[in-house]
């Protein structure tokens, strides 16, 4: 980080980490991927043929999609490996993930550098097949 100070607030806002409500109410955006039967059991899955497929719910059974919408910053942290191929290993990502310079304003280090560098920790899975979370 440059000035050093932002690497001290990024740090900062690291170890002092809240609960992210991923979740928001707009019109616009990537839906949540989640589909409710009446009874209000929960499906996830890609799209409502896949989740009628893999749940073995036949055309009889209503499903209704989540209205909610996923935060801007949580799509826009997928960006940096979304981009190259993931969740296949491609020449792509191999190459040219992570990054060595990203340049950005201070004011989104949070919502989206440490974001970015999150999803990348969980995501992208090391030779053994692991997070590479702490």
């Amino acid at each position: 980080f440059v000035p050093k100070q932002y690497e001290n607030m990024y740090f900062s806002w690291m170890r002092d980490i809240q609960d992210w409500c991923i979740s928001r109410q707009l019109w616009w955006g990537h839906r949540i991927p989640a589909w409710y039967d009446e009874a209000g059991n929960v499906y996830v899955g890609r799209n409502e043929d896949e989740v009628r497929k893999e749940n073995n719910l036949g055309a009889d059974v209503v499903l209704r999609q989540d209205e909610d919408v996923l935060d801007t910053w949580f799509s826009s942290a997928l960006w940096t490996f979304s981009t190259l191929g993931w969740p296949e290993n491609t020449d792509a990502l191999r190459q040219f993930h992570p990054t060595s310079v990203m340049v950005s304003g201070f004011d989104i280090i949070f919502f989206w550098i440490a974001r970015m560098i999150m999803m990348t920790m969980h995501f992208i899975k090391d030779e053994n097949g692991k997070p590479q979370v702490p």
